[in-house]
């Protein structure tokens, strides 16, 4: 290279040079996808494979050679590394995969992926990633078309517990706008309020915003896992006579571990009666507003300000896929968000800025995590979206018939989702009477 007409030379380093072998790399890539296809994909539903080949932490250190140094690998070496991390990582899309919420593979939402791990783009303006905010709005305007509002606004985002977390601040900051310049200092002592069984991401947000765990109200909920209305009133008014500022209500549509579903049109009205803001976290229960026969199950919805709707979920597009939507259609997320950088966001463009959503994330780069929910969306239309939640609803009540007929399982209750609970109980356990020593051991067992 230094023989090179022309080399342009800059502190050593020559600028007019290739950066890497191009030809060697796009071998590599070939290779690499070959082996992705031949050991994730085509294996995806192979039951005589693994769910995880699993290996203790310090010996999976050492098979992996997890050291970086001075010199880079040769490609053999990292093919085989490749192989090695396939190997050894939990095969996901397994049929025997059983894990929180979610499993299996969807090719259309994996290519989608693929196509946007190789842009690499970042959804901030419309110039940097044009078809990717195209994108997302026509996926978020149709997900509030399900939830029956005639208009709103929304945004993905890294997970469901991140949702949870803006529409916490956003209802703060509709409560009271000059916090966003003020700060915490002259608040009045802002109190929430969610069920025992929701998701704990609640506390985690109301810790990272500053409003504190002690100022979130769990309200009792009944045998099913449901808050129960009359409990959340009495909670409302108990925060205002302590002279505290109630300003939301964060019910949940498909809680956890019951898979149960918060009353919307009871804790709506109470929340219209104090002028509190009403959040969903249907991060779990979202898709089931795809199906018209399971659709019930979050009756009420409409009537929310905001909703959590994480689609990685149960309609199986790949992690992560999460949505924030919110009612308000006046900008009051790009109130709440914007910083407003000159740099970015300049308001003298060519095309139409209100297509540069950045401003109302709280995020600077950002993943296109739309595209690959719309391209399955596009493969399988919404009647192939609604087949795999009545499916999967489905699986769920021939497992609840299969577990009472089985000696040694006991079903906790009949599911009002896919969440199905129940207790097996082996053999020596099985005469013993029931109290805490009992429940000491069978907890052991789990």
């Amino acid at each position: 290279m230094l023989q090179k007409k022309n080399a342009v030379l800059v502190d050593g380093v020559i600028l007019n040079g290739p950066i890497m072998d191009s030809k060697a790399g796009e071998k590599f890539v070939e290779e690499a996808c070959k082996i992705i296809m031949e050991e994730v994909v085509q294996k995806a539903d192979d039951v005589t494979e693994k769910v995880c080949e699993w290996q203790a932490p310090e010996t999976l250190k050492q098979i992996l050679d997890l050291e970086m140094r001075d010199t880079g690998e040769c490609h053999q070496k990292l093919l085989q590394l490749c192989q090695d991390v396939i190997r050894y990582s939990v095969k996901t899309s397994h049929p025997r995969f059983f894990n929180q919420l979610y499993a299996g593979i969807d090719y259309y939402s994996l290519v989608a992926r693929f196509i946007t791990e190789a842009l690499n783009p970042s959804v901030y303006t419309y110039e940097v990633s044009p078809v990717f905010l195209l994108v997302e709005e026509a996926v978020i305007k149709k997900m509030i078309e399900f939830i029956g509002w005639e208009e709103g606004d929304g945004i993905f985002n890294p997970g469901g517990s991140v949702s949870n977390m803006y529409a916490m601040n956003l209802a703060r900051y509709k409560f009271c706008p000059e916090i966003k310049e003020k700060g915490l200092s002259g608040l009045p002592r802002l109190v929430m309020f969610t069920s025992e069984e929701c998701h704990y991401s609640m506390k985690k947000a109301a810790s990272f915003l500053g409003i504190g765990t002690e100022n979130v109200y769990f309200i009792r909920t009944d045998e099913r896992g449901k808050m129960i209305p009359e409990e959340l009133e009495k909670q409302v008014q108990r925060a205002r006579k302590e002279g505290s500022a109630p300003f939301l209500v964060c019910a949940t549509a498909g809680t956890t571990v019951l898979g149960a579903f918060d009353p919307l049109d009871k804790i709506a009205d109470i929340c219209e009666k104090h002028g509190l803001w009403l959040h969903v976290d249907a991060s779990w229960g979202g898709s089931a507003l795809i199906s018209r026969k399971h659709c019930r199950l979050l009756h009420g919805i409409h009537r929310a300000d905001s909703v959590a709707w994480n689609p990685h979920k149960m309609l199986l597009a790949g992690i992560q896929c999460c949505a924030l939507l919110v009612k308000d259609n006046s900008g009051l997320l790009k109130k709440c968000y914007s910083a407003e950088a000159a740099y970015l966001f300049q308001q003298d463009k060519f095309y139409d800025v209100s297509y540069d959503t950045g401003d109302k994330s709280i995020q600077c780069s950002r993943r296109p995590d739309a595209f690959k929910f719309w391209l399955m969306w596009k493969a399988l239309g919404t009647t192939g979206l609604e087949e795999r939640v009545n499916r999967a609803l489905a699986l769920a009540r021939y497992l609840v018939e299969e577990i009472k007929k089985r000696e040694g399982f006991q079903l906790l209750l009949e599911p009002e989702f896919a969440n199905v609970c129940f207790w097996y109980i082996p053999p020596s356990l099985r005469e013993m009477e029931d109290g805490p020593e009992f429940w000491q051991k069978l907890h052991q067992v789990s």
